[in-house]
């Protein structure tokens, strides 16, 4: 059984249809949540559906120890579903290739430390963007910047407030990042980055 641990710091949305989408799955499972803010709503949601959650600070992940922590848990690979901070480097030497995360933008815009939720939307609106969509990377060290497996592109609409077009990202989140997670793990890394283009819905 492959092992996926998620990362998440918020209301969870990602990593729930993670959890449900691997439930029944043969060979890959959510073997734990881990979470950086002790009142998010992800936590109460994971331990719903029977996952474990282990919480964690800022002087904790960024210590060593912190792979002992992870290896306890069987993870094999690491998935950031609305998670916040950079990840270390310690993290990216001890599951290379191996941590993917979703950024709800068509990167390289609008990326970087600050750009997440609705500052990206606001930020896509301000430019007077036809479209955004959601860009799904292998993490490295610098925020939003490892390479693109796979992106889905959808219009930004002349009457779109930053929560509705929140609304069709999440949409897309749903749709394809827990498929695109399962490719990346049973057919490669390497399958996905050749295949992948971007898609318009």
């Amino acid at each position: 059984m492959i092992h996926i641990v998620v990362f998440a710091s918020g209301t969870g949305s990602n990593a729930i249809n993670l959890i449900s989408h691997f439930r029944q799955h043969p060979a890959i499972r959510v073997k734990a949540v881990f979470c950086n803010r002790p009142d998010a709503p992800v936590i109460q949601k994971a331990r719903a559906e029977g996952v474990p959650v282990v919480v964690f600070d800022r002087q904790a992940f960024n210590a060593p120890a912190f792979v002992d922590t992870l290896k306890q848990h069987d993870a094999h690979w690491l998935v950031l579903a609305g998670f916040l901070w950079l990840v270390p480097p310690a993290l990216i030497d001890a599951f290379p290739q191996r941590i993917i995360n979703i950024h709800p933008a068509l990167l390289p815009a609008y990326g970087g430390k600050g750009m997440f939720g609705h500052h990206v939307h606001q930020a896509v609106l301000a430019a007077r963007e036809p479209k955004s969509g959601i860009t799904i990377h292998l993490v490295d060290h610098r925020y939003d910047h490892g390479d693109t497996l796979f992106q889905v592109t959808c219009p930004v609409l002349p009457d779109d407030t930053a929560d509705t077009l929140a609304s069709r990202i999440h949409a897309l989140e749903h749709r394809w990042f827990p498929e695109v997670v399962e490719t990346c793990i049973t057919r490669g890394v390497l399958h996905l980055k050749t295949q992948h283009a971007a898609q318009t819905l």
